[in-house]
């Protein structure tokens, strides 16, 4: 497993590490998303949505409506499980064609699913260290997301 660990320090640098993020990400990438209410997983998706060319104002949290799609260089599905009672529920979703699609798939609260997840994907850790200061821990599982984190690396670090 290959590590990355980002401090943020106001929404402004968590916008330009997303779009950072969106430019490493290729197609067909699942990311799970893990963190407190209020860490910043919906923030993050806005970003790197910008960063796709779609308009982060229209980026929202799907933890009513469960699934929400994006369509930008490329399409975006955004899941929640905060509300899921379960992994059939999360399958009755289509999420495992999403898990297995084209696209790139985000999952908030993917710890409630973490079964369903892939075997190469990248994890996401939000931490709450102040009002606007976030720490992401950033975790490559598998081949293809460990190149996704080195090319986030290198880009971070310019």
């Amino acid at each position: 497993m290959c590590q990355l660990i980002v401090n943020i320090r106001s929404e402004q640098e968590l916008r330009q590490f997303g779009e950072l993020l969106a430019r490493s990400l290729p197609a067909a990438t699942v990311v799970a998303l893990r963190g407190t209410l209020g860490a910043g997983k919906t923030r993050l998706v806005q970003a790197v949505a910008a960063g796709l060319g779609v308009d982060p104002k229209v980026v929202t949290s799907p933890t009513f409506v469960l699934c929400q799609h994006y369509q930008g260089r490329l399409t975006i599905h955004h899941l929640d499980a905060y509300r899921l009672r379960d992994l059939d529920e999360f399958l009755e979703l289509g999420a495992d064609e999403y898990l297995d699609g084209p696209d790139i798939t985000f999952i908030e609260w993917a710890d409630r699913v973490s079964a369903c997840l892939p075997e190469d994907y990248l994890d996401v850790m939000l931490e709450v260290v102040g009002p606007q200061a976030r720490r992401l821990i950033l975790n490559a599982h598998g081949p293809r997301n460990r190149e996704t984190l080195d090319r986030l690396r290198e880009a971070v670090e310019r």
